[in-house]
């Protein structure tokens, strides 16, 4: 544990403004992957399918699990409040889309979604150590007004 308070220590006071812009858009990206997969249902369903990520029932269910996670997740990163929970609690589905769904495909084609989806999984490994920032809903707890 006192690793932990050590590593969210470090990413208060080492965090410059300039991060945050990248916060809001991994925000913003999730919140339209998020909407992106609940009007293409069938075509997310069936990507997770080809997954072998188990029956029916539990692909629907975890679809819909995968969807809530990104947008309420994608809305609390890009505000700035729990970052590094959303961060963590997104991990896990990014994992996933990175070593069971994309990279089956060809990760070489032109549009691949594999380079994306590893871009916002450094994302949240970035922010998941990193937190809030300054421009941050949660600002006032982590950052005296001195430093704004």
């Amino acid at each position: 544990m006192n690793m932990l308070k050590k590593i969210q220590y470090w990413g208060d006071h080492h965090h410059p403004k300039w991060l945050d812009y990248f916060r809001i858009l991994l925000g913003l990206i999730l919140i339209w992957k998020g909407i992106d997969f609940y009007i293409n249902m069938q075509a997310f369903n069936n990507l997770m399918r080809g997954a072998f990520l188990g029956t029916a029932i539990s692909i629907s269910l975890l679809a819909h699990l995968i969807i809530l996670m990104h947008i309420i997740g994608g809305m609390a990163i890009a505000l700035g409040t729990y970052t590094r929970l959303f961060c963590l609690l997104n991990l896990p589905i990014l994992i996933g889309a990175v070593f069971f769904v994309n990279i089956s495909g060809d990760i070489f084609k032109p549009y691949s979604e594999f380079w994306f989806s590893v871009s916002v999984l450094i994302g949240l490994v970035c922010f998941a150590i990193e937190g809030n920032g300054i421009l941050s809903v949660d600002r006032e707890k982590n950052y005296p007004k001195q430093a704004l």
